[in-house]
């Protein structure tokens, strides 16, 4: 987070609201695999193949299609250059678009396969200060850094600023609950309110400044 700007900062934010708001449908909706949080999945992939049970191919096949996503976010930010963060996010709406299609229109397998690759897709939108792509889908790193930037304000070296990565972290779980809660109550506003907030994320990002830190 302290190697994004001010705005970038909000738009980090706000992708990973969107990304724990996702990853609670498709983890409600696949009744317990995850479409943004790939140590998981791949827990599961493991557990699965150990005990020769289907959940490895679920497993398998999600986190294939993340890293498809991955793949095809990152040739599509360095094809958009400085506007990579607004062409990130409009190929992440278009997925969840077509995800929210696909549900009603097919069933639920399908979207949750889009919304896997709506979510490997949306972590090249962000690149650092440094040059870096920081992905905001999932949060163990997230925590990691926290855990040692209190260590060093704990021993009053190095850099403490520990608050950036709370909220961040604090930002998916958010993101989650809503989700969670949303697509409890209702399938069809929860794939909407998915897709109207990458929607507006989309639209932030045409607004920030074109550069790349």
């Amino acid at each position: 987070m302290i190697r994004f700007d001010r705005s970038r900062q909000l738009l980090a934010v706000g992708v990973a609201i969107l990304a724990g708001f996702v990853d609670a449908i498709g983890f409600v909706e696949s009744g317990g695999f995850f479409v943004s949080f790939m140590t998981g999945n791949s827990t599961r992939f493991a557990v699965g193949a150990a005990e020769w049970q289907a959940a490895a191919l679920i497993a398998g096949g999600i986190i294939t299609l993340f890293l498809t996503g991955v793949v095809t976010g990152s040739l599509l930010a360095a094809r958009a250059g400085a506007a990579r963060a607004p062409a990130v996010l409009s190929g992440t709406t278009l997925l969840l678009a077509a995800a929210a299609a696909l549900r009603f229109e097919v069933g639920q397998w399908p979207a949750i396969a889009c919304l896997a690759f709506a979510m490997g897709l949306v972590n090249a939108a962000l690149e650092g200060k440094d040059g870096t792509v920081v992905g905001v889908t999932y949060m163990t790193g997230t925590l990691v850094q926290m855990g040692q930037k209190i260590a060093n304000r704990l021993r009053g070296e190095g850099d403490g600023h520990w608050f950036h990565h709370f909220g961040l972290w604090l930002s998916l779980v958010g993101g989650a609950i809503v989700g969670a809660r949303t697509i409890l109550s209702s399938v069809p506003a929860a794939y909407g309110l998915a897709l109207l907030l990458a929607a507006a994320l989309m639209l932030r990002a045409w607004w920030l400044p074109r550069r790349t830190a």
